[in-house]
C-alpha cells in the first residue's frame, strides 16, 4: 500500500478543459498516484516511481513512432 500523504495533485498542461482530465501526484518519492480530475475524492491508482517511469518512457516511445 503507497502513502499518498501530502500528495500534490497537478493536470497535464496538455489537458483540454474538456473534463476528461487526470491528474498526477509525482511529488513523492516512494509513489506515483494519478486519479481523475472528475472526482478528486474517489479512487486513486497508486505506482512505484520506477514503475511510472517505465510507463511514461513507453507511452512517449509509442507516441514518436506513431
Amino acid at each position: 500500500m503507497f502513502d499518498l500523504t501530502g500528495a500534490v495533485w497537478r493536470k497535464s498542461s496538455r489537458s483540454n478543459n474538456g473534463g476528461n482530465c487526470v491528474e498526477v501526484a509525482d511529488n513523492l518519492p516512494s509513489a506515483v498516484g494519478v486519479r481523475d480530475s472528475k472526482d478528486p475524492s474517489g479512487p486513486v491508482l497508486a505506482f512505484s516511481p520506477t514503475a511510472w517511469a517505465a510507463f511514461v518512457a513507453r507511452v512517449r516511445q509509442e507516441t514518436s513512432s506513431s
